[in-house]
């Protein structure tokens, strides 16, 4: 593999990207000017809207302005909301990354809080240029998520059996892996105990895939989709059970929770809905909420499955998009980074489109660009939530 961009903390990036972060919808303006000022493809905009403090979003942001593909910071700040700005830029800086903060209030407005982001964004990509330091890159540095979005009949047949096939290739080369959609995978919660790597994990494993469940019928509304049922999808079972297969055959070595990083190689199950009553809303409301919390837990890219189709990509980290339906690849190929759709017309088997999505994560681990970074994607979502900061299960030494 190519090189890695080595952080203070001992992780490794296969990017360095300028964040330039809002801290309130009321600072967006000015941070997205900035960011479209910079004409720079590494400068990417990142923000949470809300007005009022939410520990969620403090975590998830903490977690994110630190990831290993993150070198360097640009806080936007309009200067009377409750984010905690000075708590993440101290967190940012203590990470030993270069960050500045910009208080609109304080600089005079909307032109002159964009000349002085601007002024920022210079010297912070300066200090990270200084920072520089290119080591080694491994198979065992890299941490991968998956998700699927725009599921259809083939996502179960094609796509996602490949993915799990390149997820068993991956951890077996000491890669660390991470599987999501506990709301997805309702009635697959015993197939997932008999691969826990202890009985504390399955246990942890059945109690999440309950709690979905009383999540979802509180809300009034689970994770089928119109979308699914026109792409020949019949039950949410069938769905679930489609959704399962991207986690592979591995064992399942703990249960995190978003903004906690697993504590070793291997495959994790990450659980997203929260253990209160609803509050804010449903828990998966986009999946680019879903990369978002991937990347919180040192997800360096993501491999996303759709049978529909689907455009979306992430500041921060690569997603790279895999479709199981040969018409959607003829249709939509300019999105679409592997064709499982081989799958269905008999032109490839399981295993070959498994090695075909390894050896792509691995070009792009060294900088090739997936199709959602070549076109510009950099769709970047948090909002309010209340939610454990930490799994129930998750043991160091389990492999």
């Amino acid at each position: 593999m190519a090189d890695g961009y080595a952080r203070a903390d001992g992780r490794k990036g296969i990017r360095d990207v300028l964040a330039v972060i809002y801290l309130v919808e009321c600072a967006h303006h000015v941070a997205r000017r900035v960011v479209e000022q910079s004409n720079d493809a590494d400068v990417h905009l990142l923000g949470f809207p809300g007005c009022y403090p939410n520990d969620y979003a403090l975590r998830m942001m903490k977690a994110l302005a630190t990831h290993a593909n993150v070198g360097g910071a640009v806080l936007v700040s309009l200067g009377c909301e409750g984010f905690d700005r000075e708590g993440l830029a101290a967190q940012i800086a203590a990470s030993g990354r270069p960050v500045e903060t910009v208080v609109i209030q304080q600089a005079g407005g909307t032109r002159s809080g964009i000349d002085a982001a601007v002024a920022a964004v210079g010297r912070v990509r300066a200090e990270m240029r200084e920072r520089a330091r290119r080591v080694p890159m491994h198979l065992s540095d890299l941490v991968i998520g998956t998700i699927c979005g725009g599921s259809d009949g083939t996502s179960g047949i094609a796509a996602n059996p490949a993915v799990g096939r390149a997820f068993d290739r991956l951890v077996d080369a000491g890669a660390t892996c991470i599987f999501e959609e506990t709301g997805e995978m309702i009635g697959c919660e015993g197939a997932m105990a008999t691969r826990a790597a202890t009985p504390e994990i399955a246990r942890a494993i059945d109690q999440a895939i309950a709690n979905a469940e009383t999540y979802y019928r509180a809300m009034g509304y689970g994770s089928f989709a119109p979308g699914n049922a026109e792409g020949g999808l019949s039950t949410l079972e069938e769905k679930s059970a489609g959704a399962y297969v991207k986690s592979g055959s591995r064992p399942i070595n703990g249960l995190i929770r978003p903004t906690q990083a697993p504590d070793g190689p291997g495959l994790y199950l990450l659980d997203v809905v929260p253990d209160t009553a609803p509050k804010f809303g449903f828990p998966n409301i986009a999946d680019n909420a879903e990369i978002v919390e991937l990347m919180s837990c040192g997800a360096h890219l993501t491999l996303f499955t759709t049978g529909r189709g689907s455009v979306v990509g992430s500041a921060i980290a690569p997603v790279v998009k895999i479709t199981g339906n040969p018409e959607t690849y003829a249709r939509m190929g300019e999105d679409m980074d592997i064709d499982a759709g081989r799958v269905m017309l008999g032109e490839a088997t399981l295993d070959q489109v498994g090695d075909d999505i390894f050896d792509l994560v691995v070009a792009i681990a060294g900088g090739a660009p997936s199709k959602s970074e070549a076109l510009g994607h950099r769709e970047f979502i948090l909002g309010y939530k209340t939610i454990d900061a930490v799994g129930p299960a998750c043991h160091p030494g389990v492999r």
